[in-house]
């Protein structure tokens, strides 16, 4: 007899994921990412690319991040400058090989501090790299089926 309690998985709903393979070379108008064999990348771009707005520069332009780290306590408050430092380091390095692993915006209000991403690895990263330099509490609250991972560092 057939087993009937199989497991269905609901498919992961992205809109800023493509539904088909772009369009070779296609460049970003804003950032000037080029889409080039199978992947977004920094390089030159070729004088016959199609224009297409890459995600990163989609999200940003719509306001949909695709993580969401925020630092709270009294440590962060006192360590602003140095945290700020840490995390644009972090950015800095990982865009050079990704351009969609970019921050969106870094706000401040209410004693706590939000950084938006494009990505949602790129909220684990910053996070993992201000655990790692400063300890304290990290908490990684993930998506049910969709959504922004949410990273929270205190401390």
């Amino acid at each position: 007899m057939p087993r009937r309690d199989r497991l269905i998985r609901e498919r992961r709903h992205d809109p800023y994921q493509s539904r088909g393979k772009p369009r070779e070379p296609s460049t970003c108008p804003s950032c000037q990412a080029i889409f080039h064999e199978g992947r977004w990348q920094w390089a030159r771009s070729a004088e016959d690319a199609h224009a297409l707005t890459c995600p990163a520069c989609q999200r940003t332009a719509d306001q949909m991040p695709a993580g969401i780290l925020t630092l709270s306590g009294d440590f962060h408050l006192d360590h602003r400058k140095e945290i700020l430092g840490l995390i644009r380091h972090a950015e800095e390095r990982e865009a050079k090989q990704h351009p969609l692993k970019r921050i969106m915006q870094i706000s401040e209000s209410g004693g706590e501090m939000q950084v938006t991403t494009c990505e949602a690895s790129l909220a684990r990263s910053l996070g993992d790299a201000i655990h790692h330099a400063y300890q304290g509490e990290l908490d990684y609250h993930y998506p049910d089926g969709g959504g922004v991972l949410r990273v929270h560092w205190k401390r």
